[in-house]
């Protein structure tokens, strides 16, 4: 699950920065309401898998507050990429 949510933090994080490239004028309005369709459903979806993936890992309050806010920062995505990615590597066994 800790997988999955790394892919849907990535993805929420890119759709995010391309709602925002719409604001700046850098892909047409046209794409407005697909964009913000699919950044909704993918912030949804973040949430959660935010939700069962904190409990199931037993984040503490601080850790649970940052990732969640990092689904509102752009390029924080990036960080959360980061910590998943070593948590991912902490859970695999050693191999000898």
């Amino acid at each position: 699950m800790l997988r999955l949510f790394r892919v849907v933090s990535m993805l929420e994080g890119c759709s995010y920065l391309a709602i925002l490239s719409v604001t700046l004028g850098f892909i047409n309005r046209d794409f407005v309401a697909q964009l913000g369709m699919l950044h909704g459903v993918l912030f949804m979806l973040y949430f959660l898998l935010f939700s069962g993936v904190s409990g199931k890992q037993k984040w503490s309050v601080v850790t649970s507050l940052s990732l969640f806010l990092a689904s509102i920062v752009p390029f924080a995505f990036i960080a959360v990429e980061f910590f998943l990615s070593r948590k991912l590597a902490s859970q695999k066994p050693a191999s000898v």
